[in-house]
């Protein structure tokens, strides 16, 4: 299936990666819960927490809330909990862990507690937090954790929800399927991008698969798939592997979208904006991944306005290549309306000016995928162009070289390449060299005129090569003088030069002839060279001296 034209340059990442970074981008399964929120204080105590109320804030939005340790409490469990096995899920956010307590109509407490590195054994697929209800035969009334080092980027406790084993079952099946997918869609086009590169070498095949690799490892890291191979990782390095796939592809984006339009589309505005915009992202994304949770609020909004500086720098790329008519600015542009739409309706949300909806988050997968195959056809479409033009310049190269090496009045060989392939062939074996001079030539000019008197010429040169070996050289290499060089135990080539002339039918019925004259000899160089044609050379004046359309062989006396 041929791949071709990614162009779409950065979006892909822009797209991506304005799938807001640690926190997982599939839909949960089950019945939404209300959360109430209440910083946890020196003496708090579960039992107490659970059974207040007045305590809890349950207005504010999550992500208002600063940086710390905080008690999170369900409103209202629904009816069932606790009796027959259902499930509670959130998205996984940045913690260094919980407590999960559940609390029954019998009075009795059940806690579960969960580190950073238990968080990434809870997690299914999408990278959400699920842990089981425990089932007692008794109603449960009350659910509450206590979270331990929140840094409060996406919320503390995000969109919580009870579900059943079975709607679990089916939502991870499906995206399963989804990243599974993925991920073998990437893995194809990074063989078959990488083949490319090495029969090829664009700069823009290697930037691609970075590319490609990278939000691979997002989709690895993102699903929660990396946790459940190394789970002694932790759900908080994941989250780093998360926010640093993406900022590499969108860097990556970049580079692709430099090396891959026309360099007339970057100018040294647009050159230094690109440039600009890939340091920042690679020392934001460098920043957070490194240095937080100190100051994770700030280092993820710098974070988030990279893509923000993407977006608008591909609407820069798009400008000029509109005003420089890129070859390649159609694809771009049918590929990536709507991915750019949703990149910068993405980039709103990420920054909180918008709310996140289910549909927004859902749409990563399908986002990415689009982008990865819309990217493969740009590629395609990229080198074929390519090819085209290598095509052309060869035709063009081709060109030039007949017509350097032909006579363009008989399309024989000139002087200069007679010379070159006779001393060629020479150097393999003895070779014979036959000159034929048309007969009386300035009078044919005289007569019918000089445009006649071409096209004698070219009907001689076509009688000369329709007779000749196969194996011959074939050339004019005066006014009217051509020469024929074969092996030297080509038999009776003199006479069918004569005879080839005195068939081919002339201008007006005229009667055209040569004389011709011989000699064999090899042509070890250009001195033998110089012999070989004086003896043949001699020959043709005997044979004009003869009287004329008739053929002499160079003796030991002419060389003399």
């Amino acid at each position: 299936m041929p791949m071709v034209t990614l162009t779409r340059l950065m979006m892909v990442a822009v797209l991506a990666l304005l799938a807001r970074p640690a926190v997982a981008q599939s839909a949960l399964a089950g019945t939404p819960v209300t959360t109430c929120v209440a910083p946890v204080q020196r003496g708090d105590m579960a039992a107490t927490m659970m059974r207040r109320r007045d305590r809890f804030d349950c207005a504010t939005p999550q992500s208002r809330f600063r940086p710390g340790d905080y008690w999170v409490r369900v409103a209202s469990v629904p009816p069932g909990a606790g009796i027959v096995p259902q499930v509670i899920r959130s998205w996984s956010l940045w913690q260094r862990g919980m407590t999960l307590y559940f609390g029954y109509a019998d009075g009795v407490i059940v806690r579960r507690v969960i580190d950073d590195v238990g968080a990434a054994r809870s997690i299914a697929l999408g990278a959400v937090f699920e842990q089981p209800i425990p089932v007692r035969g008794v109603r449960l009334t009350r659910i509450m954790w206590q979270v331990r080092g929140a840094v409060v980027v996406r919320g503390i406790i995000a969109e919580p929800r009870i579900g059943t084993p079975a709607q679990s079952a089916e939502r991870n099946l499906l995206f399963a399927a989804l990243y599974a997918g993925f991920g073998g869609l990437c893995l194809a086009l990074l063989v078959y991008n990488l083949s490319l590169w090495a029969a090829l070498r664009h700069r823009f095949q290697l930037a691609y698969c970075g590319m490609v690799a990278a939000l691979a490892t997002y989709a690895f890291s993102s699903s929660g798939a990396m946790a459940w191979l190394w789970p002694t990782l932790g759900n908080v390095m994941r989250i780093r592997v998360n926010y640093a796939a993406l900022g590499l592809a969108a860097v990556m984006a970049l580079r692709f979208a430099r090396q891959f339009f026309e360099p007339r589309v970057f100018d040294r505005a647009t050159a230094r904006a690109a440039a600009g915009v890939i340091w920042y992202l690679v020392v934001s994304t460098g920043a957070f991944v490194l240095l937080a949770p100190w100051q994770a609020r700030a280092l993820d909004l710098a974070y988030s306005l990279g893509f923000l500086a993407l977006t608008t720098v591909a609407a820069l790329i798009l400008a000029r290549a509109w005003r420089e008519r890129s070859n390649y600015l159609w694809v771009f542009g049918v590929a990536w309306a709507t991915p750019l739409l949703l990149a910068a309706i993405r980039t709103m949300s990420s920054l909180q000016l918008i709310t996140a909806s289910t549909w927004l988050d859902n749409s990563t997968l399908a986002a990415m995928t689009v982008e990865a195959l819309v990217s493969s056809v740009a590629i395609s479409y990229r080198i074929r162009l390519l090819s085209v033009e290598r095509d052309a310049a060869r035709a063009e190269e081709l060109a030039a070289r007949t017509l350097a090496d032909t006579d363009p009045l008989t399309d024989l060989l000139n002087r200069r390449s007679f010379l070159r392939d006779a001393l060629e062939a020479g150097a393999r074996a003895p070779q014979l060299l036959v000159i034929a001079d048309i007969d009386h030539f300035k009078q044919v000019n005289d007569a019918l005129g000089h445009d006649l008197g071409d096209e004698v010429l070219r009907r001689v040169a076509r009688a000369l090569r329709a007779a000749m070996p196969r194996d011959a050289l074939v050339a004019r290499i005066g006014g009217e003088e051509f020469a024929v060089l074969a092996p030297a135990d080509t038999d009776g080539l003199p006479d069918a030069v004569l005879a080839a002339v005195r068939s081919a039918r002339m201008p007006y019925d005229l009667t055209v002839t040569v004389s011709v004259g011989s000699s064999t000899g090899t042509l070890s160089g250009e001195s033998d060279w110089a012999a070989l044609y004086r003896m043949a050379d001699q020959a043709l004046f005997a044979a004009k001296a003869a009287g004329r359309d008739r053929a002499r062989v160079a003796s030991l006396a002419l060389a003399a």
